[in-house]
């Protein structure tokens, strides 16, 4: 199962959402799933301007490709690019988000990707609406299904 989460925070979000779902179709990505939008506080780093203080959307994906990782990888960077996003520190705002959350069930460390996701079981933003299209995924290194993880998360 391959699993994208999208986010953003400037902008108009939700058309922004759409803009990347299209635009990953169009690059030959098929979208078999999408969870709804879900609304949650930016992640906001100690010293953070308050600037930075804007909710994002988020969302869930599950997709087919036959793009390997790495490809994918470029693939969305370039769509990333391509709906506005500019480089900026680790947790600044941005018009655009779209991370790999897994690729099939096969743990992958590379420099530029970590499969799956190194953060995803810790945030609530990528777990819920992850439960609302495939509840049942298991990560392939905690052995726990997305519902479980979700569950051990504090409220």
């Amino acid at each position: 199962m391959i699993l994208l989460a999208l986010g953003c925070n400037l902008g108009p979000r939700e058309a922004t959402l759409q803009r990347a779902r299209a635009a990953l179709q169009e690059a030959g990505i098929e979208v078999l799933a999408a969870s709804s939008l879900h609304e949650t506080p930016a992640l906001m780093p100690e010293g953070a301007p308050a600037d930075w203080d804007l909710p994002f959307l988020n969302q869930v994906l599950q997709v087919r490709t036959d793009l390997a990782p790495g490809p994918l990888l470029a693939c969305v960077k370039a769509i990333e690019a391509r709906l506005g996003r500019r480089p900026a520190s680790r947790w600044a705002p941005r018009e655009i988000d779209i991370d790999i959350l897994a690729h099939g069930s096969a743990p992958l460390d590379q420099p530029d990707l970590v499969l799956p996701h190194p953060q995803m079981h810790l945030r609530r933003f990528v777990l819920a609406p992850l439960c609302e299209i495939a509840p049942q995924w298991r990560h392939p290194l905690r052995g726990r299904t997305a519902a479980e993880l979700l569950a051990q998360l504090p409220p």
